[in-house]
């Protein structure tokens, strides 16, 4: 996973724009401008596999998804694409989407050197393991757009989970953190928390506190993820709403 990105509060103000990587892009125009393009890879690499998923029910085969989703990002790091965002209402996930669109509306064939890179910008996807990732899908009838939808939510939420372990991990409490997200999708009945808290060596209200502490630190960092795909700090609730409406499959 990408290293994660520098946060930073927002600035008060019914305009204000937090410095976060979408941001950076969108203010510079285009992903060629001075820090522009890091961030914008940076975005990438850790939403590709969206997009894969988006190709793969579109119809290509594996290897014909693999090809496309890094000749996409390729295009989309070489070309001025950010200028199509709409600065007022930029979502990077949006985007991506409307971008991955029109990017496969548009594509011809290459040859194989090419698709595999032939001196353009290759970032570091893990592009065979999406693959077995696609096979695990819903077998629903789902379209392209909302598999997207789903599996950016998924993805986001597997990048916070990852961050906050590795905060647990850096505190010497990887161990109380393996035991304790459960406690982030469940909630324990009282005899499951008394059996966990002799485990731990700890009374029952200190389980309490330690879980009320995980969670809250889980809401903080879903919040910092989900600003760095947005233009605009107050479109994270409306951001953080839209995407657990995806999770419900219900969009």
């Amino acid at each position: 996973m990408p290293g994660s990105a520098s946060h930073q509060s927002p600035p008060s103000g019914p305009h204000s724009f937090a410095t976060t990587r979408w941001s950076v892009v969108l203010a510079a125009g285009k992903p060629g401008t001075e820090g522009a393009q890091k961030a914008l890879a940076v975005l990438c690499e850790a939403y590709w596999y969206p997009v894969y998923a988006f190709l793969r029910r579109r119809g290509l085969s594996p290897a014909d998804a693999q090809d496309a989703t890094q000749e996409f990002f390729a295009t989309l790091l070489e070309k001025d694409y950010v200028r199509l965002a709409d600065r007022e209402r930029g979502r990077f996930r949006t985007f991506l989407l409307t971008a991955v669109t029109r990017f496969l509306s548009k594509r011809r064939a290459y040859d194989q050197a090419t698709k595999r890179g032939g001196g353009r910008v290759v970032l570091s996807l893990e592009l065979e393991r999406g693959e077995g990732r696609y096979q695990s899908e819903p077998v629903e009838h789902w379209t392209p757009e909302r598999l997207f939808d789903r599996r950016w939510a998924l993805t986001l939420l597997e990048r916070v989970l990852a961050r906050l372990g590795e905060r647990y991990a850096q505190q010497g409490k990887g161990a109380l953190f393996e035991k304790l997200k459960l406690f982030l999708t469940e909630t324990g009945t009282d005899t499951q928390n008394r059996d966990l808290a002799q485990q731990l060596g700890i009374s029952p209200g200190t389980l309490k506190v330690a879980v009320h502490r995980l969670r809250r630190r889980y809401r903080e960092l879903l919040k910092e993820e989900i600003l760095e795909t947005v233009a605009d700090p107050q479109d994270v609730a409306d951001e953080m709403d839209y995407l657990l409406e995806a999770l419900r499959g219900g969009l």
